[in-house]
């Protein structure tokens, strides 16, 4: 074979060869600029209104909802959203006294002592605040409570915290856990069970599924739900914020057989079903009170939650926060952790939760709690990509 003729073969080779090498490049490139966009960032965060109690002086943001005069809901925290269809939301508050609460004391002080109470609403456009429909009431016309505090038991303090909600099947379910001690150690909370109510009127009548019951040390003694396809997911921690968060998941139609549970291992790479203790750690702690979204636009799972320097291996300091992470895939890589209010802004700050229906724009709502006030603010915070 002359020279020529090898010089020929290669021009041919590299010719044919080229426009493989330039689609490579491009699909490397647009894979490189894919993996940049998938980090979220939340930024430009404010106090867009007051959603509970009554406003203290010097407020300026609205407060459209009167909740100690008409629900006697004087002092409040939490303000657990779920969808309950596309216009309407529910919303779980944890322990609530009456319209004689003291702003400035913090919480558990007044009268009527409620360990939950439970709100709806139908308002959908946030930018001045959230409207509160109505209210579970008990024949006074006061709000009720919903899960049973079980306070007035001669043997354990006890009172009912709400976690989380979500309607799966057509059915609306709370997750709580009943708590006999706050001071745990190691930023535990000590609880009897964790556990679920249910509603098949619409949010009007609650009753107890005693077959969905978590022990004392389980992993999804609090939790944080979102539905996707079907499927509900669960984030899950010990009682407290100091330990880490697992994942499980369910069909909606099987949310009351316990047994149909799955549970992500991260050593094996497999679904568990019916073995909890097989669910290892999808996010380091501490975690406290989380909140978990499903961001359509971006499609990126977002979780929110309170963070307690104190319990952090790596910090170990005292520094209070409300934070986030981000992923592609709930049981793939998180994002680092990153703050999303700080204790400096909102002193007293805890427990963030999103607003399910707005998941598709640049914006997302989220209530937030403050100690001293206690009482529940909607916040609103800006969506963007990382460049």
């Amino acid at each position: 074979m002359t020279n020529r003729t090898l010089l020929s073969l290669f021009l041919l080779l590299l010719i044919f060869s080229l426009p493989a090498m330039v689609l490579a490049q491009v699909k490397s490139r647009q894979k490189n600029t894919a993996t940049k966009q998938r980090e979220i960032t939340l930024t430009n965060v404010k106090q867009v209104a007051r959603l509970t109690g009554s406003p203290l002086n010097g407020e300026t943001f609205p407060s459209p909802n009167s909740t100690a005069k008409d629900y006697d809901v004087g002092g409040t925290d939490l303000g657990i959203f779920w969808t309950m269809d596309s216009s309407r939301v529910g919303i779980f508050f944890g322990d609530t006294n009456g319209r004689d609460f003291i702003a400035g004391k913090g919480g558990g002080n007044g009268s009527n002592w409620r360990s939950n109470v439970l709100a709806f609403s139908n308002d959908v456009d946030l930018e001045d605040g959230l409207t509160i429909s109505s209210m579970a009431l008990d024949t006074n016309g006061k709000a009720r409570e919903i899960c049973a505090g079980a306070k007035n038991n001669p043997g354990k303090y006890n009172t009912s915290i709400p976690t989380a909600a979500i309607r799966a099947a057509g059915v609306d379910y709370v997750h709580y856990m009943n708590i006999y001690e706050w001071a745990g150690g190691n930023g535990k909370w000590l609880t009897n069970f964790s556990s679920l109510y249910a509603s098949y009127d619409q949010g009007k009548t609650w009753e107890r599924k005693e077959q969905i019951t978590f022990k004392p040390e389980s992993k999804f003694s609090q939790v944080c739900y979102a539905k996707r396809d079907g499927i509900v997911y669960m984030i899950g921690t010990q009682a407290g914020r100091g330990s880490a968060a697992f994942l499980a998941r369910f069909k909606e139609k099987d949310i009351e057989e316990i047994g149909k549970y799955e549970y992500w291992n991260g050593d094996s790479k497999q679904w568990v079903r019916n073995k909890e203790h097989a669910a290892t750690a999808v996010i380091p702690g501490p975690v406290g009170e989380a909140s978990l979204i499903y961001h359509e636009k971006y499609e990126r799972w977002i979780i929110a939650y309170s963070y307690d320097a104190a319990y952090d291996p790596k910090i170990g300091k005292k520094m209070h926060a409300v934070v986030y992470r981000d992923a592609k895939e709930l049981n793939g890589n998180w994002s680092d952790l990153k703050i999303l209010a700080s204790e400096k802004d909102y002193p007293g700050l805890y427990s963030p939760y999103f607003h399910p229906l707005k998941n598709h724009g640049d914006k997302l709502y989220f209530t937030m709690s403050l100690w001293d006030p206690y009482n529940v603010f909607l916040m609103s915070t800006e969506v963007k990509i990382q460049p």
